[in-house]
């Protein structure tokens, strides 16, 4: 078959890695210039995730390049700390910035996969997709894997508010000066209806991340992510007024996907394109990865009846990570005084509390709750 996959981020080249080890001919269409670089950091976690990158024979270089993220901490308005949170409560089994894991994939495909970047997809009828500037081809199958914003979704299944939900919140990502210093650590604050942060990795840059109640209307992101903590305290008027020079900045609603059906005809979604479980899950990257691994091996073992396998073999585990992620805003930005009280005072007592190490096992849990064959 010669198959053609909308989006180069990482549930698009862990496919093609997959379908040309087993013979298939692959080809990815990526609207940005190049690979994307930057972004925040994504993890992994539990055996299901890292057996699949064993398997890729990634794992290592992934572990070489990953964060080494320490504690976070959340601090009182003059800054002072008054809670941390290991590690393995946030940060997985491996953490890796996302821009340095699309390069991972990008670099162990490029070879043996046709990338085509600065181009999308216009229209997909029967075998024949035309695009915005190259010329029109045929393919055997069309893959979208272009994110929760999936144009392929919206071309073949229909507008995205049929399956798009947000849940409520939206957040703003943006690279600043590690001007306060932080080495592999980051800092939290919470008031009523606000988180804002800022961790690093390492070196003259981090990230400042800013989480609010969804807005009632529309307009530039910076007006309105300045609208939403003007009065609050902290850094976050410094981070405001760097946020303004900030070339990167990425806002977007706190969404999940939910679709009755991954395929239709010879079109098929993959990744946040199908069933995004929201960026506070901690499960998207890694069901990606899993996602890309089954569908590859369904269409491996016999294309007749492969998507169907395919979403056989996924949808209790996609659901389950689901369901992971509905509630997870309510415990980053707290919707009274008392519950950011509350929170605050949970997080200060649970590295010394018997249960501390069960949320992050029952995490990995979810995040394992799949049985993969070996294809």
């Amino acid at each position: 078959m010669n198959i053609l996959i909308s989006g180069a981020g990482v549930a698009g080249p862990a496919l093609a890695y997959w379908l040309t080890r087993h013979g298939f001919t692959t080809t990815v269409v990526e609207s940005a210039p190049a690979p994307r670089a930057g972004g925040y950091a994504v993890d992994f976690r539990g055996p299901a995730h890292l057996s699949v990158l064993r398997k890729m024979g990634l794992l290592e270089e992934i572990e070489r390049r990953q964060t080494h993220m320490g504690a976070m901490s959340y601090v009182r308005q003059d800054g002072e700390r008054i809670a941390s949170m290991p590690a393995d409560l946030f940060a997985g089994d491996v953490e890796i910035l996302r821009g340095d894991l699309a390069t991972i994939l990008y670099e162990a495909t490029r070879d043996r996969t046709e990338y085509v970047f600065g181009d999308s997809i216009t229209a997909v009828s029967g075998s024949l997709v035309t695009f915005d500037k190259g010329p029109p081809r045929s393919f055997d199958l069309v893959v979208g894997a272009d994110g929760v914003h999936s144009n392929v979704r919206r071309l073949v299944f229909g507008p995205e508010e049929d399956f798009v939900t947000n849940l409520g919140l939206h957040f703003a990502i943006f690279t600043v000066d590690n001007y306060l210093g932080l080495n592999r650590t980051g800092l939290l604050y919470n008031t009523p209806g606000r988180n804002v942060g800022i961790y690093s990795t390492g070196g003259s840059d981090a990230k400042a991340v800013f989480y609010f109640p969804s807005p009632t209307r529309d307009g530039d992101p910076m007006d309105l992510v300045a609208e939403a903590f003007e009065g609050v305290g902290w850094e976050a008027p410094e981070l405001l007024k760097r946020m303004r020079s900030a070339d990167d900045l990425y806002y977007d609603a706190i969404s999940q996907v939910r679709m009755e059906r991954w395929s239709r005809g010879d079109v098929v979604l993959l990744g946040d394109a199908a069933w995004c479980p929201s960026p506070l899950s901690g499960m998207g990257t890694g069901l990606a990865v899993v996602g890309a691994y089954v569908l590859a091996g369904e269409l491996a073992r016999g294309t007749e009846g492969a998507l169907d396998r395919y979403e056989q073999a996924m949808r209790d585990y996609v659901r389950g990570c689901q369901k992971s992620g509905e509630s997870a805003g309510r415990w980053m930005v707290p919707e009274s005084r008392f519950m950011a009280w509350f929170l605050n005072q949970n997080y200060r007592l649970l590295p010394y509390l018997p249960w501390k190490g069960l949320i992050a096992k029952s995490v990995r849990k979810t995040a394992g709750a799949v049985s993969l064959k070996d294809y």
